[in-house]
């Protein structure tokens, strides 16, 4: 998933989409009768399938395929699931290791896996199959995890690359060339956006800015989980090492350099750099091109100059560009903000559960601690009563 914000419960289309008979196409040749009206055309299959975040799926897919894959072996049938079927599934997932970590699905990973098998029968016109068995196999893993002291009891969410983090990243960077001057302005302005990688990296200039009184950019931003753009004012910092502004001028300024016809006009800002210093080198696969014929930065890549920049501190964390997403709420956190209008900045709504999430435990100790509060508040009418 694209980051560490609530699961999406999405749909997903492609072949479990009903068809024109009003049937649904499922394993080994079995159809189920379904309402006459309950198909999409062509167009109508693209347009759900847009509204669809690309990460989203393609985790559910890969969850359906496995789900379909482990019932073949079995004798069950993947749809419509049974929800004994499902409750013995996630019961195998959280008992088999996985060849990649060597360890079973997190609680939090099979949740996901719940709602992609409840989403793809949505998505068949089946109705989905009850998961409170399921459900109950989760929260009582997640228990014995969490008595046995595990870091997987908790979801694995990217480390805060606040203000210090980013401070002795940037210091390890030769700002000087093309590249460092490019990682530079991603990671500021990641934070100082409060964004997702996949909201930073569709930037272009000038398009998405625009100058505001006092030398600030006002950026406009897609919040992607919210599906709505988002005019941000970032402001000139009083620390020149870490001002986004000033980084991203440094860095369009070599971009310009660096172009040449018309696209020094308009071009995307966060672009591909080979090691070699070359601007949006082409990139092939078994000799075909592959990658934005523009140059423009992927989300992985993004993530991968975070984790790159921040590990040569000799940091230990999960740096992904979600990290900068939730060093901007630690920063603004650190510097008194209210939580309201931190959560505003950075495009998520009032009501937000995924914002009280990237409040760590240890946020609420020293003088954020409410019995300090209280302390200090008897202390006061202690002194006005003397």
């Amino acid at each position: 998933m694209s980051g560490d914000d609530d699961v999406l419960d999405a749909e997903v289309v492609g072949d479990l989409v009903p068809n024109r008979r009003g049937q649904v196409d499922l394993a080994a040749g079995e159809s189920e009768e379904s309402d006459p009206d309950a198909w999409l055309p062509p167009e109508a299959q693209e347009d759900v399938q847009a509204g669809i975040p690309e990460s989203t799926d393609r985790a559910y897919s890969g969850d359906m395929r496995r789900f379909a894959e482990w019932c073949a072996v079995v004798g069950r049938r993947p749809m419509p699931a049974a929800p004994e079927t499902v409750t013995a599934y996630l019961s195998y997932l959280k008992r088999t290791p996985r060849k990649k970590t060597k360890l079973p699905y997190s609680p939090s990973s099979m949740g996901r896996v719940i709602a992609s098998i409840r989403a793809s029968h949505r998505a068949a016109g089946l109705k989905p199959p009850d998961t409170m068995g399921a459900r109950k196999v989760v929260r009582g893993y997640q228990a014995e995890l969490s008595v046995a002291n595990d870091p997987r009891a908790t979801p694995d969410k990217a480390s805060p690359a606040d203000r210090t983090v980013l401070a002795d990243a940037l210091r390890m960077l030769d700002r000087q060339t093309l590249a460092g001057r490019r990682d530079a302005a991603l990671m500021l302005l990641g934070h100082a956006l409060m964004s997702r990688g996949s909201e930073l990296v569709p930037l272009d200039w000038p398009r998405s800015f625009r100058e505001v009184d006092g030398g600030g950019l006002l950026v406009r931003v897609y919040r992607k989980k919210r599906k709505r753009w988002q005019e941000v004012e970032v402001p000139l910092d009083p620390e020149p090492e870490l001002c986004a502004v000033r980084a991203i001028r440094a860095l369009v300024a070599e971009l310009e350099a660096a172009l040449t016809g018309e696209d020094r006009m308009a071009f995307p800002l966060f672009q591909r750099i080979d090691r070699y210093g070359y601007l949006a080198p082409e990139m092939t696969r078994k000799g075909k091109p592959i990658g934005d014929p523009s140059g423009r930065m992927t989300e992985e890549a993004a993530s991968d100059v975070v984790d790159r920049s921040i590990r040569r501190t000799g940091r230990l964390g999960k740096w992904t560009s979600h990290a900068l997403r939730r060093g901007g709420v630690k920063s603004a956190r650190d510097a008194g903000s209210d939580l309201v209008d931190i959560g505003r900045h950075g495009g998520w709504d009032d009501r937000s559960k995924a914002l009280i999430g990237y409040i760590d435990e240890d946020d609420s100790r020293g003088a954020r601690n409410p019995l300090v509060k209280i302390g200090e508040a008897a202390r006061e009418r202690a002194r006005e009563g003397s």
